[in-house]
């Protein structure tokens, strides 16, 4: 299966994209399907059509599907929401509904995500494009299974077994009533589909993410912290689509200044992005909206190369022997160096970015030894390896 991922800052076009690269998948005569996790729910307006929770064939080869975050929670959360149903009630409080408690804050985007994961274990279709939210959703989104993965193996168990012990005396004592073992399997099982859901998506041979930008000097930079970040997490981004793309030419007086703008900021993207593909596609004189519109858009950007296509493979590590160690070399355009922050425990090695981290679990290269140093340099950070580790090191 091959999933592709549509991200940028809210209005730049991603739906309209994401919706114009399905159309022309399913064209080719691919099993389609654009899903949305945006709880915007555009995508229905972009096909001008009706969508609901669950696929719906809009065209031949072609199945759309805005993901509900309650719907999806409602599957995976379940015990938990049971649980704390029980809590409130024990503490007579009455204000807040079933309903409310089934997304809090913040995982509705987690909650539909597990929905692409679903489309893929059953292989009905053979391509997938998710239209995400906004980038700085999508982005604590795809970096949250890092940290899951750490508390699931280094707290989850221990917490287990204190719930357990202390499960028989809490309701008596405290009148509070502690989450039970299937409780806290159901939550375990969930942390498991979000990991498998991240191999997917990490999966270079299966997925990729293409960021859409428009020629203005914010989306740009959003743009840019984007890729960099992607690039930390192992995410490949085939593809960046330069949206609404005024002409070079005969603009008119109004318009010929913002024409100049806009190729100067064409050519500094595909400078500052090389080797990843750039595609352009034009500022439309009318809405893009419906079957027609959304067909041209498709062909404006893509031309006769099939959209479903990996226009590009990045390499977001790779190691190099030297004469007295390894060096490890992580992808990181557009970081400054002052932003990133190094520390290794064991075999793992944590990578901070501003606000966000990865941990890295050492390749067999590389298990043994200690990183030494550290620098960044054409776009890159390049550690050193030495000899045998300490438990704990900061860099």
């Amino acid at each position: 299966m091959r999933v592709i991922l549509y991200t940028g800052k809210g209005g730049v076009g991603k739906t309209s994209l994401a919706a114009a690269t399905a159309i022309a998948s399913a064209a080719s005569g691919k099993r389609t399907i654009v899903v949305s996790t945006d709880a915007a729910y555009s995508l229905g307006d972009s096909f001008d059509l009706g969508l609901n929770d669950e696929p719906v064939k809009i065209r031949e080869n072609l199945w759309a599907q805005e993901i509900s975050a309650l719907f999806s929670a409602e599957k995976s959360w379940g015990k938990v929401q049971e649980y704390l149903s029980a809590l409130l009630i024990s503490q007579n409080i009455k204000d807040i509904t079933e309903e409310e408690l089934v997304v809090f804050p913040g995982l509705e985007e987690l909650f539909s995500m597990l929905e692409i994961l679903n489309h893929c274990r059953e292989g009905k279709y053979d391509v997938l494009i998710v239209d995400c939210a906004p980038t700085g959703e999508t982005l604590r989104l795809l970096s949250f299974p890092e940290v899951l993965k750490w508390w699931l193996e280094k707290i989850f168990p221990v917490e287990k077994l204190l719930l357990k012990i202390a499960r028989p005396i809490s309701k008596p004592l405290f009148g509070v009533p502690l989450p039970g073992d299937d409780t806290m399997d159901s939550i375990a099982e969930l942390f498991q589909q979000l990991r498998e859901m991240h191999e997917v998506l990490t999966d270079q041979e299966v997925t990729s993410v293409r960021i859409v930008v428009n020629p203005e000097k914010m989306v740009i930079r959003e743009a840019e912290r984007s890729f960099m970040y992607l690039n930390l997490y192992g995410f490949n981004t085939d593809a960046v689509i330069v949206n609404r793309l005024l002409p070079s030419v005969n603009l008119g007086q109004y318009f010929e200044k913002w024409g100049e703008i806009h190729h100067t900021y064409l050519r500094y993207i595909k400078d500052q992005f090389n080797p990843v593909p750039i595609f352009t596609v034009p500022l439309f004189m009318e809405e893009v909206t419906g079957f027609e519109a959304l067909e041209i858009m498709g062909r404006e950007c893509f031309g006769e190369n099939p959209p479903e296509q990996f226009f590009f493979h990045g390499q977001s590590q790779k190691i190099s022997q030297t004469v007295d160690g390894y060096v490890l070399e992580m992808a990181l355009p557009f970081v400054e160096k002052g932003a990133i922050s190094l520390s290794q425990k064991g075999d793992e090695l944590t990578v901070r970015v501003g606000d966000y981290k990865r941990n890295v679990f050492l390749p067999r290269k590389l298990l043994g030894r200690d990183a030494i140093g550290a620098k960044l340099e054409d776009d890159a950070l390049k550690i050193r390896f030495g000899g045998v580790k300490n438990d704990k090191q900061r860099l």
